[in-house]
């Protein structure tokens, strides 16, 4: 399958993206339309396509565009999993922050570390200085 990655916005299937996350992401279960409609509105958005057209995976960045940026919602429709597109996402996900020279990228995952270090992402070297506020969704 050939995948194509747009950062256009107007593309994207938002209720196809509302169920992916909401039904099976297990970071957003139970996360409502209007949030994750409101998620895209103000974020630097990735789809990825296949070709047909088809929007095949999603991800998201959350940046100010100078200093940092945070990794999220990537997700791959399960029946095009393992046919290249989280790589097609990463590679344009990584191509894309490349040029903002960013000091800091994170992101959080429970099952994909092996995807996310081929593009440079490592445990935090020092995590007794980070913090949260709120309660984890998962």
């Amino acid at each position: 399958m050939s995948v194509e990655v747009s950062t256009d916005a107007s593309r994207l299937d938002v209720e196809r993206i509302h169920r992916w996350l909401s039904e099976d992401a297990y970071w957003s279960l139970g996360r409502t339309l209007e949030v994750v409609a409101r998620s895209i509105e103000h974020s630097l958005n990735f789809g990825a396509y296949d070709d047909r057209g088809e929007l095949v995976g999603y991800a998201r960045v959350v940046t100010d565009h100078a200093t940092f940026a945070w990794l999220c919602d990537v997700y791959v429709d399960p029946s095009s999993r393992g046919a290249g597109v989280g790589t097609a996402l990463l590679d344009a996900v990584s191509a894309r922050l490349a040029g903002l020279r960013l000091s800091r990228t994170l992101l959080a995952t429970a099952d994909a570390h092996a995807l996310y270090t081929r593009y440079g992402f490592a445990p935090l070297a020092q995590p007794e200085r980070f913090m949260v506020r709120g309660t984890p969704e998962h």
